[in-house]
């Protein structure tokens, strides 16, 4: 049974110089949009009780209280089911700051994703973010006020003039604020975006942004993160439990436009723009069956994505294969290097190993 949703609001009012992402700054299109949604939930969803549910963008703070009460009335819950939604630091505070986060809460969502990225007033404006860094510490400090005590901050690292001081400054600023949980991206320039094709002269290089990497995964663990995925820090018991389901290979729904999902062994994309999943929003873009071969690679994949890594036991028993045995010259290579580490049920990658993960993967692939 699926057990997990994803659901995208794709409404942003100006986007972000260094975001490639699916979104679009026609509001007037919302109430249209949320009436396909319903249309797709209706659809497809089998009223299995949900363990996690993320509503993510975009900007999901775009929608109304009674917005988001009608997404949710559609879905049933497990008792302790993870409810997340992301915003804006300065669309919550123009939707009425602690009302609308204390609405929120009201309505059943537990978990809060802030899109912080810096603290550093230059840098946001420079990037074409629209809140300033007072904006992100009213939101927590509503958020907290509102009785949220689940609260993630997102952070982006390699940032135009950042050094590796600014960075961990960043995450020293989280730290006091009292969140749960913190994510930290490399900041990578993509077809789509502003910045494409522009002069970086301005970006950390490669080596710098190992650096920042490398140093804010030891600030937080001196600071009682546990560093649990590649990019993800949590406190005791606060993981990500929608996120876990990723990368444990589990299923889940994707609905909305550019929302992916995986569903009785099959990945799906759904319609990348607007018009076209507001005319047919049951009808998928693109949608694969995966194959047992495919189901091992990505075992593998988001595997070692974890810091705990792979459980060769599981893997063995679950694909009928010798797991050392197959991939014994990828394992010792990286073994001798310090990329990888041995544990107590597997192999996992080491702080070093996650930053250069994708060449390390692409050898088991």
């Amino acid at each position: 049974m699926v057990k997990s949703a994803y659901i995208h609001i794709p409404f942003c009012k100006s986007k972000c110089y260094y975001c490639s992402f699916i979104s679009f700054p026609e509001l007037e299109l919302k109430k249209e949009y949320l009436k396909a949604l319903e249309t797709e939930i209706n659809y497809f969803y089998n009223n299995e009780p949900l363990n996690t549910l993320y509503i993510g963008g975009g900007t999901p703070s775009l929608l109304e209280i009674s917005e988001f009460e009608n997404i949710l009335r559609h879905f049933k819950y497990s008792s302790n089911c993870e409810i997340t939604t992301e915003l804006n630091p300065e669309s919550t505070e123009s939707n009425g700051g602690w009302g609308y986060l204390r609405s929120l809460y009201d309505l059943g969502i537990n978990r809060l994703s802030f899109g912080a990225q810096t603290f550093n007033n230059d840098i946001l404006k420079y990037i074409n973010r629209r809140h300033d860094s007072s904006q992100i510490i009213k939101a927590v400090e509503g958020a907290k006020s509102a009785g949220f005590k689940n609260i993630n901050l997102d952070f982006i690292y390699g940032l135009p003039n950042q050094t590796v001081d600014m960075f961990i400054q960043d995450l020293k600023k989280a730290v006091d604020l009292g969140v749960e949980h913190i994510s930290f991206y490399g900041l990578t320039i993509e077809s789509g975006c502003y910045f494409y094709g522009k002069d970086l002269s301005k970006f950390p290089n490669d080596e710098l942004q190992a650096d920042m990497y490398l140093e804010g995964v030891n600030f937080l663990k001196q600071n009682g993160f546990e560093h649990y995925e590649i990019s993800n820090f949590s406190l005791p018991n606060f993981n990500s439990r929608h996120n876990l389901n990723y990368w444990k290979n589990q299923e889940y729904y994707g609905f909305g436009v550019s929302a992916h999902g995986y569903t009785n062994g099959v990945r799906y994309g759904n319609k990348l723009t607007l018009k076209s999943y507001i005319q047919n929003p049951t009808q998928h873009n693109e949608s694969k069956l995966v194959t047992k071969n495919e189901q091992l690679e990505e075992e593998i994949f988001l595997g070692f994505r974890i810091s705990s890594g792979i459980d060769i036991k599981q893997i063995n028993l679950k694909f009928g294969i010798d797991f050392e045995g197959k991939y014994d010259s990828v394992l010792n290579k990286y073994l001798k290097t310090g990329h990888m580490i041995k544990t107590d049920k597997g192999y996992a990658l080491s702080s070093k190993g996650f930053l250069v993960s994708n060449t390390i993967l692409a050898e088991f692939l």
